[in-house]
């Protein structure tokens, strides 16, 4: 599995119930997907630059994850279609440490190098 990072920008009207679910869902995806979510962190409102979707201000939100490939369509396609979330980005992270596991056990690996330590 690879390591993945999303963005949501959230209607900042929802109130922290419906935030929560739109939250919950994103992670249901990534989970359902056989991806698992390593942390879930919550930046708050803040202004944007510029108007989206006639918003001004947005509900930010960070998911850190790791999912197969596979399983990044079906998260796009789940976000495409959620009305709450104004814009979304996600980006694949290559600067985070991970193991490979062959059948002499785990190996850990550096991303910049691509060979094991």
């Amino acid at each position: 599995m690879k390591a993945y990072e999303v963005m949501l920008l959230i209607d900042p009207s929802l109130d922290e119930e419906a935030l929560t679910a739109v939250v919950d869902k994103t992670t249901g995806v990534i989970t359902s997907q056989g991806g698992a979510v390593d942390s879930s962190e919550n930046w708050g409102k803040r202004r944007l630059a510029y108007e989206v979707d006639k918003l001004t201000d947005g509900d930010y939100t960070v998911i850190q994850f790791h999912a197969a490939p596979a399983a990044i369509a079906e998260l796009d396609r789940v976000l495409h279609l959620t009305d709450p979330v104004a814009r979304y980005m996600i980006v694949r992270r290559y600067d985070l440490h991970y193991t490979r596991t062959t059948a002499c056990g785990p190996h850990p690996v550096s991303r910049e190098a691509g060979m094991r330590l």
